[in-house]
């Protein structure tokens, strides 16, 4: 071996990557750094073929990256691919593999030749990025207080289940409440009280025979919604005027009510089969609109059509 040769390895087996060289006619290995022991616990010597380096990739990276891999160096291409390798100890460390595709004078395919980076650790951070981003984006999507989904997130849910029920020809509904005298109650024992009585409201609200399908949402102050798809105004009602005695039952204090010793909550109903000529918004409109009549007809109750 020359002089220049003895340096380069030198320098290729002092770098934390891991050097390779395949030859494309007999897909074996012609050299692999011997970083790869203390890297994956095999050593050099094992990997003799390209089924050695796809047998210890995980079996649930393996089809993708083989394949990918086969068909970028038939095509002559410069790639990268990242996947699982297999320790000899049975665990997984993340490798990214940067390939270079060597032609011979005629053009044709004549080895690859490569470094394995170690990126354990790398995607260990990007796997916290992204999950404190589903947390953000979770977060962003829930009322801080009750826990319930806020308008953000209705607003999205409303638009897919209006298209839904346009599409199918279903009836939607939406349930709209306002606890009753709520500023008073405020008034009378207070903001951190208030939020109490909201939290008990929504807990008590989930408890009202939500489907799957439905939604509940805190609207804004004391007002909450409920989303029903595919379900018909008597359905609805009937939906509703559980949820007004499920208020009721909580039994919380309201002493400056007009209508009742505890606190009670009014509703309104809305129900609609979409058509092409309407919007999202109307039945929202509807539903306050139905809850405003529930207000005027002396409220802890519950007014729609039906």
């Amino acid at each position: 071996m020359q002089p220049d040769h003895e340096v380069y390895r030198t320098l290729l087996e002092s770098t934390r990557a891991i050097p390779w060289k395949i030859d494309w006619q007999t897909l074996t290995f012609s050299y692999i750094g011997p970083q790869i022991e203390s890297l994956l616990g095999w050593n050099p010597e094992s990997w003799v073929g390209i089924d050695d380096w796809a047998e210890r990739m995980h079996p649930k990276d393996r089809e993708r990256v083989v394949n990918f891999c086969v068909a970028q160096s038939k095509a002559g291409s410069d790639h990268e691919a990242d996947y699982r390798a297999l320790t000899r100890e049975g665990d997984y460390v993340w490798i990214r593999d940067v390939v270079h595709v060597v032609r011979d004078e005629n053009g044709e395919v004549d080895s690859l030749v490569g470094f394995m980076f170690d990126i354990s650790e790398r995607k260990a951070n990007e796997e916290k990025l992204l999950s404190l981003q589903k947390e953000l984006e979770e977060l962003s999507l829930k009322d801080g207080l009750t826990g319930v989904a806020n308008r953000r997130m209705f607003d999205s849910i409303l638009e897919v289940e209006w298209a839904n029920a346009y599409r199918h020809g279903q009836p939607i509904s939406l349930v709209m409440l306002d606890i009753d005298y709520f500023k008073q109650y405020n008034d009378e024992y207070g903001h951190l009280a208030g939020d109490d009585c909201l939290k008990t409201v929504a807990r008590a609200l989930e408890q009202s025979g939500v489907r799957a399908g439905d939604l509940l949402a805190r609207f804004g102050g004391e007002e909450f919604l409920l989303l029903l798809p595919n379900t018909d105004e008597e359905a609805a009602h009937a939906v509703a005027e559980r949820c007004r005695q499920l208020v009721l039952d909580q039994r919380i204090p309201h002493a400056t009510s007009s209508i009742a010793p505890q606190l009670s909550a009014s509703f309104g109903v809305a129900t609609v089969i979409p058509t092409g000529d309407m919007a999202p918004v109307e039945l929202v409109e509807t539903a306050d609109c139905h809850l405003y009549r529930a207000k005027n007809a002396g409220r802890n109750r519950v007014h729609s059509t039906a």
